[in-house]
């Protein structure tokens, strides 16, 4: 460690309160809480926390150019002072009463022809070694190794050799060093290597870093190179070593000392000190000159599959332990995590702590944790009762939805919204659309009307614009004295949207009593009550009104609203029409709203109906569906699509189908809540489809005979009793090869040639549960190759490269998840 005339840090190597400031003198000081006790008054203050006393000074020693602690207990505050003529000299600070130390303090050990003292090492397990490294002399070795316990040497000392200080005893006086290494050169840097019990000396030379062996010293090890200052070995990893030239900092490693690593970023400014901290692995702090500032770099080796060599991760941040001040030394605490001191040119010190950055991991289960330091912090979601469904986390909810099969159910589609927990009215709305367009695709009836087939899963949206020949016709309330006819409207194309909102089943005729009853049986008065008033049926409204308020908790006030009801003329006058319109605005209940809204409307003018926003996009639609005229019913779906689509609301896939649109919602979707999991299974539909015909395989798949619930009928496992997809069912044109065992998509996984181990063959089918996966169609979104997923997986333990011959495409490292290590590197 050198020290010039600018200030220079040692901490104690066994007291860790206690640090040398050395620049022309050697100050001891110790460190401790402002404000303690043991804190003298008129002590420095370092931080908020701490605070510096001065213990000791030693001016014996001038000329100093570096200093090195004594590594050992006893005696404890040894130091060794290289100075400008070459010599070396221990001295110490403070009264010891070690008889070790009395003999050591003032023994000096001289070269034979003086020049600087540039560095000094000692050996951490023989702690009586201290290697020197010094000036270039042409008849000389730059590298000399002391012994301190040598006894002076008997020859007279010349008088060139004299003390620049004055005479000295010649009896504390070694001139013999124990080796002599690296001639006719010049020595910057030195560090002992922790290999081989410490007889390993690397030395930054004029033009190349050597590596000694004192066990045969004929030979080194060196390579060429600028970065010859400041070597330092990283303490937590023993072939790491650092070096630095001018403003650039070189990263080597001793198994490979051919060249560096890697080199970081160049400074503006020249370097002046780098050093590796002793309590966090791969963390090297630099500091340039007539800088405020410390750089750190935080070097992270990530294990990179089939064994690519790319250079490790590094971070790079910089810190400012003092506002103003310009740094001129720092040095990192030996035992106290990623804490330093640092000292300014007039010997203002700061107590500094650099905190770590903090990594979060957040498992599959929610768990998430976070490490800062040497601490690790957990935290897991309340799973008590007082958590609600909607507070849940996304991931949470994912997995809870897919423990109980959510999105499997292809028969019944409409119960993966139950399967989802029931509580969400966009989810509802989603599967209840998609069962209603797979229920239409299954009539027998509409088979032939090919035509129809294709255009239900484009929506309503484009059903509507195809509508031609629809009828105008006049309806008379049912159930009520007055005559009042009001204008309705009829189509093919309407009758498809009515279908698809799920207000009618198959067939021309215009009958809801069956949704009606269906809405009765879940408890839904107040929609019942609505969807039996909009289609001209008042007695029933007022029915099902009065049954809801006599149900079992059921409102009382429901009653009242039939009251109200019963009521209805249609004077534009009247007291009754006045007063509904007054008061609607005040009831709570959305349907019971739009229902007098409805009422009190002019033909042709139901705003009020049509974008009270509470009430179900399904119902609104369909009420659309049959009260505005052709020009007015697509201008209203296209308003209420784009609204749909930029809130990402699911509600509006019954709009936009399974198209374009319907993607870019779902997106707008999968924004906003994170939920991929519903949007996959949504987006099978679209994506999964015959690449000759268009159509998809999903549905076409799941109108033949089941095989239990879930995705496996899109292949099979090895029964023979169970259906074999491996052709289109619209088309019947064979679906793909699997890239591996080049069977079409739908045959048996079985063990392929080539991809694997035997254990991992075994594997593919060891456990039942993991059998369908095996089956399921799988692809590369960027090549588009895939096959099965069994073999994919078999495939990609081994190899970087798609399967597929030509392509170079690394499929499995495109997804973060897909960086797995190769079986036989573990």
């Amino acid at each position: 460690m050198s020290s010039g005339y600018k200030p220079d840090i040692l901490w104690s190597p066994h007291h860790a309160d206690r640090y040398v400031i050395c620049d022309t003198e050697l100050s001891l000081y110790r460190i401790g809480p402002a404000g303690s006790s043991e804190t003298k008054a008129g002590a420095l203050p370092l931080s908020e926390e701490t605070a510096a006393t001065l213990l000791a000074i030693n001016s014996d020693t001038p000329y100093m150019k570096c200093v090195a602690w004594y590594p050992k207990q006893e005696p404890e505050c040894l130091l060794a002072v290289g100075q400008a003529n070459g010599r070396v000299v221990l001295t110490s600070l403070g009264q010891s009463h070690n008889s070790k130390c009395k003999e050591l303090v003032g023994k000096e050990f001289v070269p034979k022809h003086a020049r600087q003292c540039n560095t000094l090492a000692w050996n951490p397990v023989d702690s009586n070694w201290l290697a020197a490294g010094l000036d270039k002399h042409r008849a000389d070795f730059s590298v000399l190794i002391w012994d301190i316990s040598s006894k002076f040497s008997p020859e007279a000392v010349p008088a060139e050799k004299v003390r620049l200080s004055g005479d000295v005893d010649s009896g504390l006086v070694v001139t013999k060093p124990l080796y002599e290494l690296g001639q006719n050169d010049a020595c910057l840097s030195l560090c002992w290597l922790p290999r081989d019990h410490q007889k390993l000396l690397l030395a930054g030379m004029h033009r190349n870093l050597a590596i000694f062996d004192l066990r045969n010293t004929s030979q080194k090890t060196f390579v060429n190179t600028k970065a010859i200052q400041g070597v330092t070995v990283d303490p937590h990893f023993q072939d790491r070593v650092a070096s630095f030239f001018e403003g650039q900092v070189a990263i080597w490693d001793l198994r490979k000392f051919e060249k560096p690593v890697f080199t970081l970023t160049e400074q503006p400014k020249p370097l002046t000190k780098v050093a590796w901290c002793p309590t966090r692995m791969g963390l090297l702090a630099t500091l340039t000159r007539d800088s405020n500032i410390i750089r750190l770099y935080d070097m992270q080796h990530t294990p990179m599959p089939f064994g690519d060599e790319v250079e490790p991760t590094i971070i790079e941040r910089s810190v400012q332990p003092c506002s103003e001040s310009i740094i001129s030394s720092f040095a990192w605490h030996p035992s106290a995590q990623n804490r330093m001191v640092v000292v300014s040119p007039n010997r203002v010190m700061n107590d500094f702590t650099v905190f770590e950055r903090i990594s979060l991991a957040w498992s599959s289960t929610t768990a998430l944790m976070w490490a800062c330091g040497r601490h690790l912090y957990e935290c897991t979601e309340d799973a008590g009762q007082g958590v609600a469904a909607a507070e849940k986390d996304i991931a949470t909810k994912m997995r809870e939805r897919a423990q109980s099969h959510y999105g499997h159910d292809t028969v019944q589609v409409w119960r993966n919204h139950v399967l989802a927990g029931g509580d969400d009215p966009q989810l509802r709305s989603l599967w209840y659309t998609l069962h209603f367009m797979k229920q239409y695709t299954e009539n027998v009836e509409q088979k032939q009307q090919s035509n129809k087939q294709s255009l239900i899963y484009s929506g309503i949206k484009n059903i509507v614009k195809s509508s031609s020949g629809t009828t105008e016709t006049r309806r008379c309330w049912s159930g009520s004295d007055r005559q009042t006819d009001v204008p309705w409207y009829h189509s093919e194309e309407r009758s498809l949207a009515l279908q698809l909102c799920g207000w009618i089943s198959r067939g021309p005729d215009i009958d809801v009593e069956p949704f009606l009853k269906s809405l009765e049986q879940e408890g839904e008065w107040e929609r019942a009550a609505a969807v039996a008033l909009f289609n001209l049926d008042i007695r029933r409204a007022i029915q099902i009104l009065n049954k809801g308020a006599s149900a079992e908790k059921g409102d009382l006030n429901l009653n009242v609203v039939a009251m109200a009801l019963s009521g209805y003329t249609d004077e534009k006058n009247s007291l009754w029409r006045e007063m509904c319109s007054s008061l609607r605005l005040q009831l709570k209940k959305p349907y019971l709203c739009v229902m007098f809204a409805f009422l009190t409307s002019e033909p042709g003018a139901y705003d009020a109906v049509l974008y009270e926003s509470r009430v179900a996009v399904r119902d609104r639609v369909a009420f659309a569906c049959m009260f505005l005229n052709d020009a007015q019913l697509p201008r209203y779906i296209d308003k209420l699509a784009n609204e749909m689509k930029e809130a990402g609301n699911l509600e509006g896939i019954l709009l936009t189908g399974l198209t374009k649109d319907g993607v870019d919602l779902m997106e707008s979707y999968v924004d906003q809540t994170g939920d991929v999991q519903t949007a996959s299974f949504c987006m099978l539909k679209v994506f999964v489809s015959c690449n000759f015909c268009g159509k998809s395989i999903s549905y076409s798949c799941s109108a033949m005979p089941h095989q239990g619930r879930g995705f496996s009928q899109y292949g099979v496992s090895g029964s023979p009793t169970k259906s074999k997809v491996t052709s289109c069912p619209g088309c019947r044109k064979p679906l793909p090869r699997c890239a591996l065992c080049l069977m079409n998509m739908g045959t048996p996984v079985s063990s392929c040639p080539g991809t694997g181990k035997a254990d991992e063959k075994a594997d593919l089918t060891r456990d039942k549960k993991l059998a369908q996966f095996n089956n399921w169609f799988t692809w590369c979104h960027n090549c588009r190759h895939g096959g099965h997923a069994g073999h994919m997986l078999s495939w990609f333990r081994d190899h970087s490269e798609c399967p597929v011959s030509a392509c170079t495409c690394k499929c499995m490292q495109l997804d973060t998840t897909g960086n797995l290590v190769p079986s036989d590197s573990v």
